[in-house]
Parts: structure tokens; C-alpha cells; sequence
């Protein structure tokens, strides 16, 4: 079991009130699974995307990763483990804008504390990879929605996690590079990467061995 959440509750208090944002979560996912989660703005898909990813707490339940109690967890464990097995990727990119295509690929690399000349070969598989090559000294500001998303993927790759978390990943992108991403996802979970993916679309929902659907921050089905 790759990881587990049990009775996840989520809220904010507003006028003397909870809003629940994710509301008796239970989910487990299998090492190597690839799970689409659907459901209209506001259901809470980028929400339970970060609780996963462990960029957001929770007020109430149970989270286990690897075997490890995530909810009991000191904030420095909690962040090595993210940065160990991890990666995401945003639908605005989260690029860092004054770094170039390299200096923001290489970037997990650096909190893993990776040398140098490993660094290097790491990086250049990447932009091999992705045909990126002749974009590497370019700035974010410098490059198509679709090769911006490009880089936040390699970005999310180049550190090998166990887990990749994709929120609307294709939100910004033609049809044309919508499906060179969704089938990049498809090849890196048949090299054995768990993926989980936020979406709206049901063209890329099918692409995930399984779909969870939530509605106002709850599951209706599976």
C-alpha cells in the first residue's frame, strides 16, 4: 500500500460556521495505480490533491504514507518525506521566473543535496527527454503555455518520485499537447510511477486505471 486516508476530514470556519472543503475522505491507492479524481469546480479535487502531496493539513482523520502515520509527523519529516517521493504538477506551472528551463528543472535536485556532475547528467536526460534541449537557457517567460508545462513535468520527475500528483495538467494546453502530456503520464505508470490527476476532462479522466468522483468535497462513487 503506497498510501491510505482514513475519515479525512477538511474545513474552514467562516461567520461561526465549517465549510468543509473535504468531507470523510477514505481512499487507499496501491503502489503503480493510476487514479483519475473528477468532480465540478469546487468539489475539492485540488484540495485533496494537496492534503495528499502533504502542501495542506486537515483537521480531523488518518493519514498513512509508506506505512508511516503523515498526521502525527513533525513539519520537517512531513516536508523530507514530500521531497523523497513526490512530485507535482501544477496547472500554472509554478515555474520560478527568474531561473532559466535548466536552473528550474534542476531545482529538487538541489534539496536533495544531488552533486554536481550527477546533477548534470540527471538534467540533460531530462531535456532529452521532453526535446527541450534548445530551451534550457530560456526564462519561463520565454516559452508556450505547453512548453511551460513541459518543464513543470520534467521539474516533477527528475528527483524519480514514487508518486506523481497532477492537478488539471492539461488545463492550458491545445488537444494536441493535452494528449503528448496524458500519454508521457501513461508511459511513466507503465514504468511503474503511481499517478493521481485532478481533472475535468473525461477524455483524460480515461487515461486513469480508476476514477473517484467527489462532489462538495465527499466521494459519491467510484
Amino acid at each position: 500500500m503506497l498510501l491510505e486516508l482514513n475519515h479525512i476530514f477538511k474545513w474552514v470556519s467562516q461567520g461561526g460556521s465549517r465549510v468543509f472543503l473535504l468531507k470523510d475522505i477514505n481512499l487507499q491507492v496501491e503502489e503503480g495505480e493510476f487514479i483519475s479524481i473528477m468532480g465540478p469546480s469546487g468539489s475539492g479535487k485540488s484540495t485533496l490533491l494537496n492534503v495528499i502531496g502533504m502542501l495542506d493539513g486537515f483537521q480531523e482523520g488518518e493519514y498513512n504514507f509508506l506505512d508511516e502515520s503523515v498526521h502525527s509527523m513533525k513539519e520537517k519529516n512531513r516536508s523530507q518525506l514530500y521531497k523523497e517521493y513526490i512530485g507535482f504538477v501544477f496547472q500554472a506551472y509554478h515555474l520560478i521566473d527568474e531561473l532559466t528551463v535548466y536552473e528550474n528543472i534542476e531545482t529538487p535536485l538541489l534539496y536533495k543535496n544531488v552533486k554536481s556532475a550527477e546533477r548534470k547528467a540527471l538534467v540533460a536526460d531530462m531535456l532529452d527527454r521532453f526535446n527541450i534541449v534548445g530551451k534550457k537557457d530560456l526564462f519561463p517567460s520565454q516559452l508556450s503555455g505547453g512548453q511551460q508545462q513541459l518543464v513543470g513535468i520534467a521539474r516533477a520527475l527528475i528527483a524519480k518520485p514514487k508518486l506523481i500528483l497532477a492537478d488539471e495538467p492539461t488545463g492550458n494546453l491545445n488537444s494536441k499537447q493535452s494528449e503528448e502530456i496524458m500519454q508521457l503520464f501513461k508511459e511513466l505508470n507503465q514504468e511503474g510511477v503511481t499517478i493521481i490527476q485532478a481533472t475535468h476532462s473525461e477524455l483524460n479522466a480515461a487515461y486513469g486505471s480508476r476514477t473517484i468522483h467527489l462532489l462538495d468535497g465527499g466521494r459519491n462513487n467510484i
